[in-house]
């Protein structure tokens, strides 16, 4: 099989473009078939708009959901991808493979629990005023 060489990968055009697309779109089908993390954001992500339409957050309250939504689900992505490095290229155990996959997997608790903050701060009043 003949290899083809990384400037030749590389190269620009709109064809290249509209793929880059459909190698994201396949990076997410894959996140939401396998990684059981990600049912579990989409859920917070549909809780939490059923709650700004219910409670009528403001525009920047919505802007902050939407921001540490996008924050938590990239990182999910991103340690998902660093799982699938280690594992490629270690996989044997091995306590730095170790380390990598369990400082990846701390960002996105990181951001889980910054978020669950936010939409304690956001919600929370609101919720409060409408049951007194």
């Amino acid at each position: 099989m003949a290899t083809v060489s990384r400037d030749k990968l590389k190269e620009r055009g709109i064809k290249r473009f509209f793929k880059s697309f459909g190698y994201a779109v396949d990076g997410l089908v894959y996140a939401f078939k396998y990684e059981q993390n990600m049912l579990v954001h989409i859920l917070a992500t549909i809780t939490v708009v059923i709650l700004g339409i219910v409670l009528e957050i403001s525009p920047v309250e919505w802007l902050i959901c939407f921001l540490i939504i996008g924050l938590v689900i990239a990182t999910e992505l991103i340690n998902t991808s660093i799982e699938a490095v280690v594992d490629l290229t270690c996989p044997e155990t091995n306590p730095l493979a170790k380390v990598a996959k369990d400082t990846a997997a701390a960002a996105v608790m990181v951001f889980a629990i910054v978020a669950i903050l936010l939409a304690v701060f956001i919600f929370l009043p609101k919720i409060i005023t409408l049951i007194f």
